[in-house]
């Protein structure tokens, strides 16, 4: 398996001739990703998973009678709605895309979804947009999501924060969707719980000096920053204000902030912090990173769940029998949860086989995938801490 990705340019030679021989559909899957932007470091991992499920279905040649598959990737910027937007409308209406893997920030992909996705019918299915708001947005059964809304991330962050006996935070948050959802979302458990948020304040993204803000949340006091923004953004410049003044020296990441910019951002002037980000140690998991090997980082945050959201794309088109967002999105549900034979990373073909001869399928994918309520992830999450200036796994929950 680890040799898939390396056997992706013969296996499209080969898939391209069998099409022009056969007149097989083409199937366009749009890449929606931050390429640049706060969270750079890691979308090319992110494409990463969902490419390898591509090939994988591709080098089967069992997707709708031979099928080939084509990824687009397209620059979100995670925090341009209107760049997002025109993205988007040119991967639907000028190249055609038949389903959107994305996108990955929480605005944006709100802003996708509203403004192209649901008025052209297209299935878009995002491995990291969080925010709550998603899970009631007007999507006509278009959108679905392989991580977990944030509303289940602030309970996480509370179980892990009062564990550890930090009972009084500070938090700062990125001005937009994603921050402010998580962390009212996170407020919310955590007093619940009998925590106390000294502040809960928003930063904005971009600034050279975060003094004043950093200045704020001491003043305010806490035991740890929690800091709900972006690790290649103004997260990072928050903590290096927060150190650089003696303000605070650990903090609590969530999700956006954690990569490996983080260990090269901070290295052991961090160690003691803490974290989480969606993840499981599913046996699916396991397969996955195997599969990958060296060719990118398979554990890096929403990789895995890129894959499970291009692989999910794919096998509901073969349930439905078409390529057709209208008529695949009704199989979704039905694909990525039981009854049915259990489908891990690596066995595409076996799961496209069963579904073309009127199986079903239960698929578990690298995320230990469950879809519940408005089609997202049921949540698992993978507990990470700093030591000796490397994020190391804690526990997953």
């Amino acid at each position: 398996m680890k040799k898939l990705l390396l056997a992706t340019a013969a296996t499209a030679l080969c898939t391209s001739t069998a099409f022009a021989a056969s007149h097989a559909e083409e199937i366009k899957i749009g890449i929606i990703l931050g390429f640049t932007g706060p969270l750079e470091s890691l979308t090319q991992q992110m494409a990463g998973g969902a490419e390898v499920a591509i090939a994988e279905v591709n080098a089967s040649g069992a997707l709708l009678g031979g099928a080939t598959v084509t990824g687009i990737r397209g620059d979100s910027t995670c925090i341009d709605a209107a760049a997002a937007t025109s993205v988007a409308e040119q991967q639907i209406t000028g190249d055609g895309v038949n389903a959107i893997m994305g996108a990955d920030c929480s605005g944006v992909t709100g802003a996708i979804l509203q403004n192209v996705a649901v008025p052209n019918g297209i299935v878009m299915i995002s491995p990291s947009a969080t925010s709550p708001g998603l899970s009631t947005a007007e999507d006509n059964g278009l959108f679905f999501r392989t991580s977990p809304s944030d509303a289940r991330q602030g309970v996480v962050m509370t179980e892990v924060l009062l564990e550890q006996g930090i009972t009084e935070v500070a938090v700062t948050y990125t001005n937009n969707d994603y921050g402010k959802g998580l962390a009212d979302a996170f407020q919310a458990a955590y007093e619940e719980a009998g925590g106390t948020v000294t502040i809960n304040a928003a930063h904005e993204d971009g600034k050279a000096d975060y003094s004043a803000e950093v200045g704020a949340l001491a003043s305010a006091g806490g035991q740890r920053l929690v800091v709900a923004g972006y690790v290649d953004q103004g997260g990072s410049g928050i903590v290096r204000a927060a150190l650089d003044s003696g303000a605070f020296d650990t903090f609590h990441f969530p999700d956006g902030m954690i990569s490996a910019a983080l260990e090269a951002n901070f290295g052991s002037e961090i160690d003691g912090s803490s974290g989480q980000h969606p993840g499981t140690d599913s046996e699916g998991a396991a397969m996955f990173v195997e599969m990958v090997g060296d060719a990118f980082d398979a554990t890096s945050p929403f990789a895995p769940e890129s894959y499970d959201a291009a692989a999910l794309i794919m096998l509901a088109m073969q349930a439905a029998g078409s390529s057709d967002s209208a008529e695949f999105k009704n199989e979704v549900m039905n694909v990525a949860n039981a009854p049915g034979e259990q489908i891990f990373p690596g066995e595409l073909e076996k799961a496209l086989k069963i579904l073309a001869e009127g199986g079903e399928i239960d698929y578990v994918g690298a995320t230990a995938v469950e879809l519940i309520g408005p089609g997202e992830s049921a949540g698992n999450y993978r507990q990470i801490e700093v030591k000796d200036g490397a994020i190391s796994t804690v526990g997953y929950r």
